[in-house]
């Protein structure tokens, strides 16, 4: 029972040092020019992709006031009629979705190229 011993706790909160008490090297910087242009265009390719999601969500989500006052509803009844419902409850959700997909799609192949080197651009 006391002859167990009990591994000291240590707390990390960076690179390990060198025993000598010195600070660890920095890495070098890279070599290859075109290593600081493909974070840039991985950038520019992420920011490209969530503006055309946020454009796709955006306009026909901003539109839905616009058909619903389009839309002829009965004066006196207060029931609402059933193209509402479905414009509102059903019609969304599945264009959500495609187009969460798309996203989640595009984001890692623009990932999988920048990490491949490759420069080409995707449609």
């Amino acid at each position: 029972m006391g002859a167990e011993s009990v591994p000291r706790r240590e707390v990390v909160t960076g690179r390990p040092r060198p025993a000598d008490g010195a600070p660890a090297p920095r890495p070098a910087p890279p070599s290859h020019p075109q290593s600081e242009v493909l974070p840039e265009q991985l950038i520019r390719r992420q920011l490209t992709a969530a503006l055309v999601t946020t454009a796709l969500l955006a306009i026909p989500l901003g539109l839905l006031p616009v058909l619903l006052r389009i839309l002829p509803l009965t004066g006196a009844a207060p029931r609402v009629p059933l193209a509402v419902w479905l414009v509102l409850g059903v019609a969304p959700y599945p264009a959500l979705l495609a187009i969460g997909a798309w996203y989640v799609r595009r984001a890692e192949r623009n990932e999988t190229d920048a990490a491949a080197g490759a420069p080409a651009e995707h449609p």
